[in-house]
């Protein structure tokens, strides 16, 4: 799916029916920045909010997801383009989180011996320092790898609202977490709180 083309269309859209951001943002109970993001193309509607969104704009869900009008004789089409796209996005959100499950483990495994080597190897100070620095510069860019492919591995589920949103690479990383959840800050509802992560939409 083109984010860029479907911001425009929902832009455009809201202007046809006379809405202001913030009158759609309140119409939909989340904040205009996120209305805001949609039309810059920076992301998507969550599920939850597609069919308040289309009710308001007097579009279909197909016409949301194809970023334009659809014809009649086109539907059928574009639908089945739209949920490969779909299918697509959940394949390769499901291989980005496989490989930084594989990048985490690489780079503890790397670290460990590292420090294995600089501990019991007889090495001269300057060396063991030197690979003591090496296996701190090897983790943080391992993890900092695995990190930013996780982030962009799916999306975060809010508890409060059911939004789905992917946080800012900042605010991911200032959040406390469990295997499975992150503190983020909810786009749509504003609420901060424990969300779940989830590969697939």
């Amino acid at each position: 799916m083109d984010q860029s083309k479907t911001g425009r269309f929902i832009a455009e859209m809201r202007r046809t029916r006379n809405l202001t951001q913030r009158q759609l943002a309140e119409r939909l109970a989340i904040s205009d920045k996120t209305v805001s993001k949609w039309e810059c193309g920076k992301g998507l509607p969550e599920v939850s909010l597609m069919l308040p969104l289309c009710e308001i704009l007097q579009i279909t869900v197909n016409d949301l997801l194809s970023g334009e009008r659809v014809a009649d004789g086109d539907y059928q089409k574009k639908a089945e383009e739209n949920m490969m796209d779909l299918i697509r996005e959940n394949a390769e959100n499901r291989e980005r989180m496989t490989l930084s499950i594989v990048c985490g483990a690489v780079t503890v495994i790397a670290v460990c011996a590292l420090v294995f080597i600089a501990s019991y190897l007889e090495l001269p100070v300057a060396a063991r320092v030197l690979l003591l620095l090496f296996a701190l510069f090897t983790g943080a860019l391992g993890i900092g790898a695995a990190a930013r492919l996780e982030v962009k591995a799916g999306y975060y589920e809010c508890p409060h609202c059911g939004a789905l949103f992917v946080p800012t690479m900042a605010d991911y990383v200032k959040g406390l977490h469990t295997l499975t959840r992150r503190r983020l800050t909810c786009p749509a509802c504003g609420k901060t709180s424990m969300c779940r992560h989830r590969v697939t939409r």
